[in-house]
């Protein structure tokens, strides 16, 4: 009788070393679905975070061609502006300037004797 209760003792204790290995492994396995379930959602963060600077990125690239045709008006405008006929016009009308006659200009030497 008492190996057969001999026995059965360690069938028990083969029965709780089996049971706690089986926790050791569910344990084992739930922290490695932690640790990628965070492992995900940084992805997903950092995901995000470049999908907001995309659109930050798009917005000034929208902004940049729209000032770069701004300058372009703009130095179109000074371009007419300063031609030399509108200022020899608006010279004459509004100054009452007249060009000088080739026969009345003349140059002043300034070198040093």
């Amino acid at each position: 009788m008492t190996s057969i209760a001999h026995s059965g003792s360690k069938s028990r204790r083969e029965q709780t070393r089996k049971q706690r290995a089986g926790r050791r492994y569910l344990a084992g396995g739930v922290v490695w679905i932690v640790a990628v379930a965070v492992l995900l959602a940084g992805v997903v963060a950092v995901n995000v975070a470049v999908l907001r600077l995309n659109i930050a990125l798009d917005r000034l690239g929208n902004e940049r061609a729209k000032l770069r045709a701004e300058n372009a008006a703009l130095a179109s405008q000074l371009s007419s502006a300063a031609a030399a006929a509108r200022i020899q016009a608006l010279a004459s009308q509004k100054l009452g300037l007249v060009p000088a006659q080739a026969s009345e200009t003349y140059y002043v030497d300034v070198t040093p004797r």
